[in-house]
């Protein structure tokens, strides 16, 4: 990767870190979801980021994709864990970033614990010509020797220009078909433990969405382009158009209308079993050609 390239890379993880940090100490009994959320979009934008897909917040057996909606009541509670899991863009080079703050057992509970270990442990291992094999193996016996489950069916991923989710996958367990790390890859490696089983599946109402990648059927209403235009290819929600459609009731049409010419993707929240605890850790790490750098630590 070239040098300018790489600086937008850094910096849009400078942006990642900073708003996960600040956002965080948001993570308070009462506190509401959307406010936390749109808080974290805020920082992203006035450091000159943009959001790479909407702010998350998910709370104790719902591992990820809980996103609020406009108006959405939901506050946190005491005794809920939660995780929080941001990304920024910087002219399309992201950067995915999360933390998870236990209400019930503090922040060094076991089970936060095993998901940040795991994730410094698969760190350690990373550069050009590691296993992922191996980085998977590391994981789950992290996550196995504080006694929690990873979850299985949910991985870590590469991350390109205006992309959230490519190659390579970066399994929670030693999948013996993943390859190796090449330099120039940009990883998100993102440790999920639990209580539970370590399964997760689909459930509830989406409020992320995606664009079917694809030509654009032609004579689209122009603010049904220009919303196309505006999430810019990565994940969206509601609050993404209406900064470019102005009110709810066009947003609500405007979604009508995609589903209507088959051009939405939803992605609803991946949720375990009801009572399990789901802890969640991510960086964003990058593959030189001699060593790996970890692009959202704390700035400061």
């Amino acid at each position: 990767m070239k040098a300018p390239e790489l600086e937008k890379l850094r910096r849009s993880g400078r942006i990642s870190a900073t708003a996960r940090e600040r956002c965080r100490t948001l993570i308070q009994p009462g506190a509401r979801l959307e406010a936390i959320a749109l808080e974290a979009e805020r920082i992203i934008l006035e450091m000159g980021g943009r959001p790479a897909f909407p702010a998350q917040l998910s709370r104790n057996h719902i591992a990820a994709h809980y996103c609020p909606a406009p108006g959405d009541p939901t506050e946190v509670q005491a005794g809920d864990i939660v995780k929080l899991d941001l990304g920024t863009h910087v002219d399309g080079y992201v950067t995915d970033t999360a933390t998870t703050v236990d209400l019930a057992n503090g922040p060094d509970s076991a089970l936060v614990a095993a998901s940040r270990v795991a994730l410094e442990n698969a760190i350690s291992l990373m550069g050009p010509g590691a296993s992922i094999t191996e980085i998977g193996r590391t994981v789950e016996d992290t996550i196995k020797a504080f006694g929690f489950n990873p979850v299985y069916n949910l991985t870590g991923h590469g991350v390109a220009r205006y992309t959230i989710h490519c190659a390579p996958s970066i399994p929670n367990y030693p999948d013996p078909r993943a390859g190796t790390l090449r330099p120039n890859m940009t990883i998100a490696c993102e440790p999920f433990a639990c209580d539970g089983k370590g399964h997760i599946e689909c459930a509830g109402d989406a409020q992320v969405f995606g664009i079917k990648r694809g030509p654009l059927p032609k004579n689209l209403p122009a603010d049904l382009a220009a919303a196309i235009e505006a999430t810019e290819g990565l994940p969206f929600a509601r609050r993404t158009l209406r900064r470019v459609l102005g009110n709810e009731r066009r947003v609500e049409e405007v979604l009508v209308l995609l589903r209507k010419h088959k051009l939405l993707v939803d992605y609803q929240p991946l949720v375990e079993r009801k009572g399990v605890r789901v802890a969640q850790t991510e960086h964003t790490i990058f593959i030189h050609e001699d060593h790996a750098e970890v692009l959202t630590r704390d700035p400061e």
